[in-house]
């Protein structure tokens, strides 16, 4: 890695490991000015500015939500994996220090560029048990049960982690299974010592571990107390669940005695798993979403996923305004970048998994249907009501809104890596959340998702959110929930410049187009556009949600006045990027590597080799 200037007090908090193994020193790019009129990208964040820009490396990066996974990630590069080999020893290794949504567990989606393209989408989402009926966590008089498909082992859904990596490592991979996997499974076995940003997450589910027999002997201390940083996390029954994967593939998982002691589990806890389910489990290798964007080809999730078609949305219509010149956080560009947003999630409420849906991909990425949108937007700066919004139709008419898709739970982990051959990755994969249903796999050490919270419960009613359910989502055996989770990979005359991703929910996708439109629209470094302060609109509810003192107060005042209700949150997300070839897209050629970690969630680092 590149020699630089000492790292500061703000960014020891990610990279505080990384001394420990032998990649050289941390080098940290100087942020380069804001473009002229664009605002410092944290100057309304309540931060007293960047401290450092991107970590800098030659030969590849890594980024993920926890020191640890990305520091094995860059050792595999640097022992010769390429980046499919680093990706899979990356989730491995993050199902073992990042329990709370790391997993073998659950499932995700991967999106895959080769040195030489084309781009690949890797589908490893969970699937309903081929039991599901679209009712089932409804009462006897059609009511949803509140937290049925949350908590327990009815919200459980087959797992796809294992199936996806191992595709993956075996088509794209250079090294062996027991290789990539040998980290994961010595810090397993051995265990960790946590930090402070470890038992945050991990204790958010004490109720989880006390309640599980199986998971309160490790995530408790003897006397049943929280976890506290200067532990070590040792999770033998783990290790010994990787070991047999490591040495019989996917079949020890579902065809073994994996699947066996997680199908007991849930029969006993009156889930609905079976050996059946997991031996009918398969993964989708799918065409990704590709769209463009100021020169720039943007390939991306396609469903089941709709964060990926939403994403493709909004920049088709952003690309017909001069974003740069309208200003960074104005209320002129957030007025664009709402109303972009509004007609995109609109659009992809009705779509489900390909399987059984048939989903209008090519109408609603098309920039045509773009067009039609920017010609329908009132010219006198005035909201549209959300509830006028028809799917699919660029003017808004007068029908109330009828349908929708559950938002998917906050508690998601993206990782990003980028290796010397040109190969890139983005990954989000999840258990959705925290701890999943909160139960553990029988004797495996194994936590499960509780991914069936992401269907419908009952479509045509509203959930907690106010958000109705969409028949497109509903539940059905062997089908794949709706997802909003967006794996992009950014490219340029056929090489990859940009991997990006973030967890979030429903607001995967405007945090990925943040990042994006900083690099993009303002030559931001990867590190200040994933700084950026963030916006969100989801169509219902309708309020514009923004983190709190992302924008002036002249700024929301001028919104309000056009009649958007603002809604302050805290800070969202946790978008994991990568660069190469330059820090900025105006910058000159470098041919260099730059990571940039977010810093709203504590633990993550960026390290290249």
């Amino acid at each position: 890695m590149l020699q630089g200037p000492t790292v500061p007090r703000l960014r020891l908090r990610c990279l505080f490991s990384v001394a420990a193994i032998s990649f050289g020193t941390v080098a940290v790019a100087a942020p380069p000015p804001a473009p002229a009129g664009v605002p410092d990208p944290l100057a309304f964040t309540g931060e007293a500015g960047r401290a450092v820009g991107p970590v800098v490396a030659h030969h590849g990066m890594v980024v993920s939500a926890q020191h640890l996974a990305s520091e094995i990630g860059a050792r595999i590069l640097s022992q010769g994996g390429n980046a499919a080999d680093a990706a899979v020893a990356v989730g491995y290794a993050l199902a073992v220090v990042f329990p709370a949504a790391g997993n073998i567990g659950g499932g995700g989606f991967m999106t895959l560029r080769p040195a030489n393209g084309p781009a690949v989408f890797i589908d490893f989402r969970e699937h309903a048990p081929l039991s599901a009926t679209e009712a089932m966590f409804q009462d006897g008089q059609g009511k949803v049960v509140p937290g049925l498909s949350i908590n327990g082992w009815k919200a459980v859904a087959v797992p796809g982690t294992v199936a996806g990596l191992d595709m993956v490592l075996h088509r794209y991979g250079r090294l062996s299974r027991a290789r990539v996997m040998a980290p994961a499974i010595a810090l397993a076995r051995d265990g960790f010592v946590l930090q402070a940003s470890d038992t945050a997450l991990i204790n958010k589910r004490l109720d989880a571990f006390q309640a599980d027999p199986e998971a309160r002997h490790i995530f408790l201390r003897p006397d049943g107390t929280p976890l506290q940083p200067g532990d070590r996390l040792v999770q033998k029954e783990l290790a010994t669940s990787l070991e047999a994967v490591a040495k019989g593939g996917p079949d020890a998982f579902y065809h073994g005695p994996i699947a066996r002691e997680i199908a007991r589990a849930s029969a006993a806890g009156g889930g609905l798993l079976t050996t059946a389910d997991f031996a009918a489990y398969h993964t989708r290798v799918l065409p990704p979403i590709t769209c463009h964007y100021r020169g720039y080809d943007i390939e991306t999730a396609p469903p089941p996923s709709g964060g990926g078609v939403a994403l493709c949305e909004i920049l088709n219509i952003l690309s017909g305004y001069d974003m740069h010149a309208l200003g960074l956080h104005s209320a002129a560009r957030v007025e664009r970048e709402a109303e972009a947003m509004q007609h995109a999630y609109s659009d992809r409420r009705d779509l489900g998994d390909p399987a059984f849906v048939n989903n209008p991909i090519a109408h609603l990425t098309d920039p045509a249907y773009a067009d039609e949108i920017r010609r329908a937007l009132p010219t006198d700066g005035h909201a549209i009501a959300s509830a006028r919004l028809v799917p699919g139709i660029a003017a808004p008419g007068a029908q109330q809104a009828q349908s929708g898709s559950d938002p998917e739970r906050h508690e998601t982990t993206q990782y990003s890596i980028m290796d010397r051959g040109g190969m890139a990755v983005s990954v989000t994969y999840t258990l959705n959340g925290w701890f999943g249903a909160g139960v553990m796999g029988g004797h495996t050490g194994i936590w499960m998702n509780d991914e069936m919270d992401d269907f419908s419960s009952k479509p045509g009613a509203s959930n907690m959110f106010g958000i109705v359910g969409s028949k497109a989502d509903a539940v059905a055996p062997g089908k794949t929930p709706l997802s909003s989770m967006s794996p992009t990979i950014v490219s340029r005359d056929g090489h990859a410049v940009m991997v990006i991703g973030s967890p979030g929910g429903s607001r995967i996708p405007t945090i990925t187009l943040s990042a994006i439109l900083g690099v993009i629209d303002y030559g931001l470094d990867v590190q200040a556009a994933i700084d950026l302060p963030r916006i969100h609109e989801q169509w219902m509810p309708e309020a514009v949600q923004v983190e709190k003192d992302a924008l002036t107060p002249d700024t929301l005042d001028a919104l309000k006045a056009a009649g958007y209700e603002i809604d302050q949150h805290g800070q969202w997300g946790a978008a994991e990027g990568v660069m190469y070839g330059a820090p900025t897209v105006g910058a000159a050629r470098s041919g260099l590597y730059y990571g940039g970690v977010d810093l709203r969630r504590a633990g993550g680092s960026a390290v290249g080799e």
